[in-house]
């Protein structure tokens, strides 16, 4: 049975194809032999949607409730998958959003129009029909193929999906085709000529070709659909179907000594089975993920262009006792980052402060030695900022504390150490209290697996420094985009 007809178009592929078997059936005449070899395959072997709208439903919304019991194909949303393209009502081309639960789905975009109660909802799904034989009598000159496709009792041909109590009274929708959509070839000596194409009321939809020379023997294919417009699969039928379980329909398949209608003898006989039923949707939620981790480096690792003389943990760069002014001390950490975010990441470093006596307060951004800190570098003499980069070579005119990085795995650092042919690339680290702008360090656009950068500090001090213990805290932010 059918409500409101909406055509829609077909948006989906196969899923799968389902073999379709075959039934040797007895000719209708006792000197008719049978075909052999006879099958039949569905391009796009899934069952149709047919369901029913529960309640009236008007304009403007997109959450649909369906019926779950009457007289439809579908009474749950088992076999309506997102992305599906579905009419409900007078309302086609419509695109399922999400399946909220077994009796409630949504849609993409509203609905434009007011559906009542009882209104159809349609996912349509066509291809081709493909049936082989090998015949088991010559055709003569002038002979015929008759193949009978299952058709439904009315509206077999508009291009809608169909429903019924049962398989013998439901069948497949011929979506106003003609003979132009549909191909016969194969066979040996054949040579395939008038085609006609009879769209059926209960009786079957008819495809009949003639062969103007002798067919001696061989196989022949017929293909019923093509690109530009295919079969469109019938709907569960809706008393006795069980999800999961094909509906089997029967294609007869005949040869005819003349046309079948003009008094034309039957020659061979055969059925072929095409079974569609539910596909299966294959899903898994990935959930959204961001690994980083700080590492430490031991004293004496390469890293930057320079031997390390401090051993790091995750937690510190223990400077420990700098009893040599004028001279550079380096100590580094690696960071490493791996996110499935779609958009990448950021990594940006910041610090509290700058180096302060016993952590006390470096007010601005160029308190110094006589302020009781140690200054962020300025690197060499054309200086160098937490946002620009300069070289940083002299440990005895530039001093104080500052940062470069290198690449471990992967071009993800924002800069690095030998930029542009220098020796150690440096920066200073944003300076929260002077109220500067946490910096990038790290970044990638898209999904990354385990990239990794060391961020390399280096200090130097003068000879001038006030005695004590000093420290700050340095912060590193990761962020994924999705």
């Amino acid at each position: 049975m059918k409500r409101v007809k909406v055509k829609i178009a077909l948006f989906l592929l196969p899923v799968f194809l389902l073999g379709a078997g075959f039934l040797v059936a007895k000719a209708k005449k006792p000197q008719a032999a049978s075909l052999t070899n006879i099958s039949a395959t569905l391009s796009n072997p899934r069952l149709s949607f047919y369901g029913a709208v529960n309640g009236g439903t008007s304009g403007g919304i997109s959450l649909i409730n369906i019926k779950t019991s009457g007289n439809y194909g579908d009474k749950n949303t088992n076999h309506l998958f997102p992305n599906d393209t579905v009419a409900v009502g007078v309302n086609g081309n419509m695109t399922v959003a999400s399946i909220v639960n077994s009796s409630t789905f949504t849609l993409s975009s509203p609905l434009s129009a007011s559906v009542a109660d009882g209104a159809a909802i349609y996912a349509t799904q066509s291809g081709t029909l493909t049936i082989s034989f090998t015949i088991a009598n010559q055709i003569p000159a002038n002979g015929y193929v008759l193949v009978t496709i299952p058709d439904p009792a009315t509206n077999g041909n508009d291009g809608a999906p169909d429903t019924a109590d049962s398989v013998t009274n439901n069948g497949f929708d011929l979506n106003g085709m003609t003979t132009a959509n549909i191909t016969t070839s194969g066979g040996t000596g054949c040579t395939w000529s008038t085609e006609t194409l009879t769209a059926g009321s209960g009786s079957g939809h008819k495809y009949k070709v003639k062969t103007t020379t002798a067919c001696t023997g061989g196989s022949i294919t017929v293909t019923v659909g093509d690109t530009n417009k295919g079969l469109v699969n019938p709907a569960p039928v809706y008393s006795g179907h069980t999800q999961g379980t094909a509906d089997v329909y029967r294609i007869s398949v005949e040869t005819y000594t003349g046309d079948p209608d003009s008094g034309g003898s039957l020659i061979d006989s055969g059925y072929a089975t095409a079974a569609p039923v539910e596909a299966v949707l294959v899903s898994a939620t990935v959930e959204e993920s961001l690994s980083f981790a700080v590492g430490a480096v031991n004293s004496g690792t390469s890293a930057c262009g320079q031997l390390m003389d401090v051993t790091t943990t995750a937690t510190s760069v223990p400077w420990g006792t700098i009893s040599t002014p004028n001279t550079f001390k380096e100590a580094a950490h690696t960071l490493t980052v791996s996110t499935n975010a779609n958009n990448g990441y950021t990594v940006k470093i910041e610090e509290n402060d700058q180096m302060g006596l016993n952590g006390k307060t470096c007010s601005g951004a160029n308190a110094g030695e006589a302020d009781d800190c140690i200054q962020d570098t300025t690197c060499n003499a054309t200086g160098c900022t937490e946002t620009t980069s300069q070289d940083w070579t002299a440990a005895n005119t530039y001093r104080g504390l500052g940062y470069s990085l290198a690449n471990i795995s992967g071009t993800d650092a924002a800069f690095t150490y030998n930029e542009s042919g220098r020796t150690f690339s440096a920066k200073q680290i944003a300076d929260q209290e002077a109220s500067e702008t946490k910096q990038t360090i790290m970044s990638n656009s898209g999904p990354v697996d385990s990239k990794q950068i060391y961020v390399c500090y280096r200090i130097a001090i003068s000879g001038t420094q006030p005695a004590g213990y000093y420290y700050n805290k340095v912060k590193y932010t990761a962020t994924a985009t999705f």
